[in-house]
């Protein structure tokens, strides 16, 4: 594992290429980066596992070390910014297993990465919105597990921030049915098709009293890509089961990223994410 200061990104130091576990019958290294404040390298840090979206078919880890998400490094947090292998590659349950084995490692290896894992954060958008919140639904579900690595470390996290994911495939309608949809591609078939395999994909299906982390769920209004629904859906069913949810409708946002013209704006939003995280995972 390699250190180094990002230029642009003052403050924050990486390390870069960190193999946590091994991809499907090949055992193709999958890989995480982790940023966390310069100089912080022998101080114990929460930790907060960013990943990222592309519809389950594009993206990178690497959108981790933009702004609004990397700003969490600055503030005293590590982030683990996780790859998982995307729909071309593998079917689900691929992406789900890679994302809890690399909290497996978080867990197996916080001594050495200097990181404290009694308390792990997850956020994602979209389709990491998604992944993350079935992070924090599917807690003790084998089934989702893998055999990536790490087999015996906790899988679950304590903190969930949930940007516009889906979370109900077969409410979604329109072209999201279609064949070539991502979450059609996600799975293997038109997800009409196949309602079995969509259950097993849909965060809302693991949801039971007693299990839940706290989740932050924040979507835009104007949000065409993914209804803004599929937050009120997974909002009202964390709610129905006890758990501690808050859901913020950004009037005027979105797919992506929201700016200052949003209410609440860009900046509020971060900062409502940064204490929800000091909240459960930093004091935690």
């Amino acid at each position: 594992m390699t250190s180094y200061p990002v230029a642009d990104l003052e403050g924050i130091e990486i390390q870069v290429d960190i193999e946590y576990g091994k991809a499907g019958t090949n055992g193709r290294a999958l890989r995480l980066d982790l940023l966390r404040p310069a100089g912080s390298q022998d101080q114990r840090l929460p930790c907060v596992v960013f990943i990222h979206g592309g519809a389950w078919r594009t993206g990178s880890r690497l959108h981790g070390r933009e702004l609004h998400i990397a700003q969490l490094a600055r503030r005293g947090f590590a982030l683990a910014c996780v790859e998982y292998r995307l729909s071309q590659e593998a079917l689900f349950p691929a992406q789900i297993q890679d994302c809890k084995c690399a909290v497996r490692f978080l867990r197996a290896q916080a001594n050495a990465l200097h990181i404290d894992t009694r308390s792990l954060g997850a956020i994602g958008p979209s389709a990491g919105g998604h992944l993350v919140a079935l992070l924090g639904t599917s807690a003790g579900i084998n089934e989702l597990e893998g055999d990536g690595g790490w087999a015996g470390f906790d899988s679950s996290v304590q903190a969930v921030v949930d940007f516009f994911g889906p979370s109900n495939f077969l409410a979604m309608g329109g072209t999201h049915n279609d064949a070539d949809s991502p979450e059609s591609q996600l799975l293997g078939g038109k997800i009409t098709d196949f309602p079995l395999r969509v259950r097993a994909a849909d965060p809302i299906t693991y949801i039971r009293p007693g299990h839940l982390p706290p989740f932050l769920i924040i979507h835009g209004d104007q949000d065409f890509t993914v209804p803004i629904y599929q937050s009120e859906l997974l909002h009202a069913a964390l709610k129905k089961a006890g758990g501690d949810s808050t859901f913020v409708r950004v009037l005027g946002g979105g797919h992506g990223r929201f700016t200052e013209e949003n209410d609440p704006p860009n900046s509020q939003i971060f900062e409502m994410t940064y204490q929800f995280f000091e909240r459960w995972v930093k004091e935690g």
